[in-house]
């Protein structure tokens, strides 16, 4: 056997999903309420961006830790660039995918959970809190008066989605996974990022750890990709949706909720593909320039 058949062979995306969406159930927080939910049977998961904040959460984290030098304004381009070039023209260069899929949030290595976890609670102030979509905020609220629990499912780094969560008194949140070994950050991802396939893996694994049924549980999302999430669920509902989910959400049957003006729901229809698509997906795996420049 020759060195290179001794080499651990790559994971395929389906076995990156479901151990990011493994890696995101376990690592979510369970609510510290003293009294248990009234109805534990049932729950609601709710996306991030777009969903319940506007815009992306990881750019306005991107933005917050640029400010800090975490990374400089032509990372951040560079990385945007690529992604833009991928949604508009439909062609990616494998290289850049697989460089993406293996750096993917490595701009904080090196860099303590508790650094991050302080700073996102100063982002999450200057940059997050006032996104938030009031009718969204309301959905969720609606869910907890009924006694069931409300995660968050999101690609953004699970350190922010909890904080996310937290500051909506919501049970907990389940996001990507960042590697860490004695509270550092090694710059590798635990799987994949919580997108897509990931997302309905995460759900799946936390209903069977908390007992949910999820023909009663609910699912929101503003995205076409989230559709392995919504499709799980016995009430998906789509919020400020991108041009193919409204229109699959319209075939189903599925409640949709818009809370953008008139103007603003066209525009994001028209570019959902685009550079707001861009943001979430590979913003933060373009920041790994900046760690392998240091």
């Amino acid at each position: 056997m020759t060195p290179a058949d001794r080499r651990p062979r790559p994971r395929n995306l389906q076995q990156r999903s479901t151990l990011a969406g493994e890696a995101a159930a376990a690592a979510t927080e369970v609510e510290s309420a003293l009294t248990p939910p009234s109805d534990p049977g049932a729950a609601a998961f709710f996306d991030v961006d777009n969903t319940v904040m506007q815009g992306a959460s990881i750019f306005h984290l991107a933005r917050g830790l640029h400010r800090r030098n975490f990374f400089t304004t032509r990372d951040i381009l560079g990385a945007a660039w690529k992604q833009a070039y991928f949604r508009v023209v439909g062609v990616e260069d494998p290289e850049h995918v697989a460089e993406a899929r293996s750096s993917a949030l490595s701009f904080i290595a090196g860099h303590t959970v508790a650094e991050l976890e302080e700073l996102g609670e100063e982002i999450f102030d200057e940059g997050m809190a006032h996104r938030i979509w009031p009718g969204t905020r309301a959905l969720a609220q609606l869910h907890l008066d009924e006694g069931q629990r409300v995660w968050l499912v999101t690609a953004a780094p699970i350190e922010i989605a909890q904080i996310i969560a937290r500051r909506l008194g919501l049970t907990g949140a389940m996001g990507t996974v960042s590697e860490h070994v004695d509270g550092v950050y090694t710059g590798q991802l635990v799987g994949d990022m919580l997108h897509g396939p990931a997302k309905g893996e995460a759900v799946k694994a936390l209903a069977a750890r908390e007992g949910l049924d999820l023909r009663r549980c609910s699912a929101y999302s503003d995205s076409y990709n989230d559709l392995p999430m919504l499709s799980l669920v016995g009430d998906p509902c789509a919020i400020n949706p991108d041009a193919r989910l409204r229109a699959h959400a319209r075939e189903q049957g599925w409640r949709i909720r818009d809370y953008r003006t008139g103007r603003k729901a066209l525009r994001a229809g028209l570019v959902a593909g685009g550079i707001a698509g861009a943001a979430t997906g590979t913003v933060a795996a373009g920041l790994a320039l900046r760690g392998r420049r240091r």
